[in-house]
């Protein structure tokens, strides 16, 4: 049975001479778990909030989206039945007591309090979430606040459930727990799932139906298996495609396509040799002078709570890229903002460049010394449109690798994440740091921008910028950085070079390296077990 169907849908924002999407057709059958994916800016979120008329952007719009046979637009009783969980979990909590947000949408629909009742009470027990039914919200990491996100929409017992790239802001065990309970709603409610994601290996094997979406248009609307067999290794799409995915195209071979890791060690084992098994790196203990000192550093942010940061111990070396992950809650953020000089630990000292953070005076840390680019990057905007963003700064957009033109005359709220990220990345540059900090800088951004983004990293490094990312994107932390740190319960566990980091961990990882390990030792990206293939005789393509 057909429960969305998307016909010509157009639409652009006002002030932009092109359609931000063009005739955008495609249909879902009850029960369908669909993934839509495409490049930063391609149109994915807003294709999403079109599906939810409250949800609309001003514009111009033409086409027609019907729900269950009829004119969502036309009839907006409909819209009741669809649920949408934001990128952002902040956006969307609007109470204090994590019962009271189970409570909100129903209470609004004055329903009676004993059916009230028995939803939250079957939510929380069906979420797992009746350890913390009576905290508050503002406490809730990332992951929690996510999933309070989910149960909340789905005591509202929707037909159809939207999600637009609800992972961005989760580390990786908390992304896997999410699309697990994700799927049970699928499988389990019959609930018909649309979600926009850029981690796709993890997702790929839970759908059945995959969209892709390029400059607007859908250019793939498929049968996951389908979609998959028909792409080439020179297609764009490939660079959004799962470590599998992407292993399966680039070398020759007669067998299927494996979608998950199991898959993916299984396929390595029967169709490829490993008389070579040790991969080779050049890496280094880091030497030079130290960018930033982190000793003994204690934070909490009142008296009656614990401490978030607990002894941390860190050194940062100059011209190094530096990455910081852990779990949601771990301290990773406090950490950078204590290194910004932008909360005062209780005990500690936070030196940067020899010197305590608390000497620095007259804001001379933020001139051409530190900057930040904060997690909440709407916080970095505060005009009307981007170009007047960047005209502020002075930004010098000559060599800046991202095409912002298109971009100049759009409100920075009405951008999706991941261009919002460009354009604070330039303005942040504006002001020539020599240490650049950023928190989740590929929060919403797709592979193709993420290894220009990585390249643009790796350039400020050779030109001496200290870099010092906190990220939950494990698969980019091992493409870009020389050193990673681990943090739990606000102290560094781990720090190493990145392949030994990354070998070493069981969870904090890179699909690559679980798709390979006992098979190829020490990679850490499909590009290494492609050459481990072909230097142990396989064909690549």
């Amino acid at each position: 049975m057909e429960i969305l169907n998307v016909e010509n849908l157009t639409f652009s924002y006002p002030l932009n001479e092109h359609n931000t999407l063009s005739s955008v057709s495609f249909s879902l059958e009850k029960g369908d778990f669909a993934v839509l994916c495409g490049q930063t800016g391609s149109g994915k979120t807003t294709l999403l909030r079109m599906l939810k008329p409250s949800l609309c952007p001003r514009g111009e719009r033409s086409g027609k989206v019907s729900f269950y046979g009829t004119d969502l637009y036309e009839n907006k009783t409909n819209e009741k039945k669809i649920g949408f969980v934001m990128q952002n979990p902040e956006q969307q909590i609007v109470t204090d007591k994590v019962y009271h947000e189970l409570a909100f949408a129903l209470e609004n629909q004055n329903l009676p309090n004993n059916e009230i009742s028995r939803r939250i009470a079957e939510a929380a027990q069906f979420f797992g979430i009746c350890d913390i039914f009576e905290e508050n919200t503002d406490i809730l990491s990332g992951g929690q606040k996510q999933l309070l996100n989910l149960a909340s929409v789905s005591v509202m017992q929707p037909d159809l459930l939207i999600l637009d790239e609800p992972t961005a802001q989760l580390d990786p065990v908390a992304a896997a727990e999410f699309m697990t309970v994700l799927k049970k709603l699928n499988t389990e409610m019959g609930i018909t799932v649309l979600i926009s994601e850029h981690r796709l290996d993890d997702l790929l094997s839970l759908c059945n139906k995959l969209i892709v979406i390029d400059s607007g248009e859908i250019t793939v609307c498929d049968e996951t298996s389908n979609a998959i067999r028909n792409i080439n290794k020179d297609d764009k799409i490939i660079e959004y495609m799962p470590a599998t995915v992407r292993l399966y195209k680039s070398v020759k071979t007669d067998s299927d396509c494996p979608l998950t890791v199991n898959d993916g060690r299984r396929f390595l084992e029967r169709n490829f040799s490993n008389g070579i098994r040790e991969y080779k790196t050049d890496e280094t203990v880091p030497v030079g002078n130290k960018a930033v000192e982190i000793n003994d550093l204690y934070f909490r942010y009142s008296k009656d709570e614990s401490d978030v940061l607990s002894g941390l111990n860190l050194t940062v070396y100059e011209n190094e890229i530096f990455s910081i992950l852990g779990a949601n809650g771990s301290g990773k953020t406090t950490a950078l903002s204590c290194i910004a000089g932008l909360i005062k630990p209780y005990s500690g000292k936070v030196k940067v460049f020899g010197k305590k953070v608390s000497e620095y005076k007259n804001n001379s840390l933020y001139i051409n010394c530190v900057t930040l680019l904060p997690q909440d990057i709407g916080t970095v905007f505060l005009k009307n449109t981007v170009k007047e963003e960047l005209e502020e700064v002075k930004a010098n957009l000559d060599g800046f690798p991202f095409d912002l033109s298109g971009l100049l005359d759009r409100h920075p709220y009405d951008l999706s994440g991941g261009e919002q990220q460009l354009v604070a990345l330039a303005k942040v540059l504006a002001s020539k740091p020599k240490i650049l900090i950023l928190d989740e800088p590929t929060k919403g951004l797709d592979n193709c921008f993420k290894k220009i983004y990585a390249s643009v990293l790796k350039q400020l490094k050779n030109d001496g910028v200290t870099i010092i990312a906190v990220t939950h994107d494990v698969e980019f932390a091992a493409m870009i950085s020389d050193r990673c740190a681990f943090l739990f319960r606000g102290r560094a566990v781990s720090v190493d070079n990145t392949h030994s980091f990354f070998t070493k961990n069981s969870f904090y990882t890179t699909c690559a390296d679980r798709m390979a390990r006992g098979f190829y030792d020490g990679v850490v990206s499909v590009e290494e077990i492609v050459e481990m293939i072909g230097l142990n005789g396989g064909e690549i393509l």
